[in-house]
């Protein structure tokens, strides 16, 4: 059995106070409790630490040498609690943060500068990926995901909501025509993603219900790609407000079948691991990001 704190916080109180029931009194134990306790420490130590006289309690040699290390020990849990306790109040260290590129690129870099200046000691580490990732093996404090959720042993945290449209550049509607119904999407060239194949589903009613399916001419694995092609002029792309609002408003990308879109919004969700207190670096990024999508134009909540 291995020695235990309460053990040696009750060795070293007997050791500075001069007897058990002083050390009882200091710790806020009961005298047996403490007694008890030294004959643990000694049975795990097998060796005597303390001659017990009827007047007074004396060190052994093993006694005088196992007495720095004891306190070597407790100075070093206390530093380590002050250390935490300090960082509770200015969060410090490193913080691993996983998004797919759009989210990263739109969302999240752009906070990046405004955060380091309120919480300096804190060092990001950005990293972009597409599909769902293994938090421990990648070894990320938190990533951002997009849609519903598949993994219950994480902890999710609802950051914001991006309604979907279905896209085009002027340029290409001005070549192609812009199509007046959903069945008229057959004759354009669809932009899609290459996995998974329910972002390849749009949120267009008809006969065919609430969802229509797509045959993307051209495929990409990230949504920029396929923003960047859309505004190209490559064709027609259907992507999230969180890395279009601003195309819109600018003109550069335009909304197409409006009447026949379904209001469809995706969950926004950071998620990690939770198995005790979380960490005040990781609490206070995602309270910092919540804070702010709230005030984005395209965040649907």
């Amino acid at each position: 059995m291995k020695t235990t704190l309460d053990e040696l916080q009750a060795f070293i109180a007997v050791v500075d106070t001069g007897s058990i029931s002083a050390a009882a009194e200091q710790l806020g134990q009961t005298v047996s409790g403490v007694s008890r306790a030294l004959g643990r420490l000694e049975r795990k130590l097998a060796t005597t630490l303390l001659r017990r006289t009827t007047r007074r309690i004396a060190l052994t040699e093993e006694g005088q040498a196992f007495l720095a290390r004891a306190r070597a020990i407790l100075l070093s849990v206390d530093e380590a609690e002050e250390l935490m306790a300090a960082r509770r109040q200015q969060p410090a260290g490193r913080l691993r943060v996983n998004a797919a590129t759009p989210f990263m690129l739109h969302a999240i870099a752009p906070l990046a500068a405004d955060f380091r200046a309120a919480y300096p000691q804190i060092a990001l580490e950005l990293d972009t990926d597409e599909m769902n990732i293994d938090l421990l093996a990648r070894r990320t404090d938190i990533a951002i995901r997009i849609g519903a959720l598949r993994d219950s042993t994480l902890h999710a945290r609802p950051l914001a909501s991006s309604r979907i449209r279905v896209l085009a550049s002027p340029a290409y509607l001005a070549a192609a025509g812009r199509p007046t119904t959903v069945a008229a999407l057959a004759r354009h060239t669809l932009l899609g993603f290459t996995q998974p194949e329910s972002l390849n589903r749009w949120p267009l009613r008809g006969v065919h219900g609430d969802e229509w399916a797509a045959t993307p001419a051209i495929t990409a694995s990230s949504g920029e790609t396929l923003r960047r092609l859309a505004l190209a002029g490559a064709g027609i792309a259907c992507l999230s407000d969180f890395m279009t609002a601003a195309d819109r408003q600018a003109g550069d990308l335009v909304q197409v079948l409006a009447r026949d879109t379904v209001d469809v919004r995706q969950p926004v969700h950071a998620v990690y691991y939770r198995n005790t207190a979380l960490a005040a670096r990781i609490e206070c990024f995602l309270a910092f990001v919540e804070g702010r999508l709230r005030t984005m134009s395209w965040n649907a909540r």
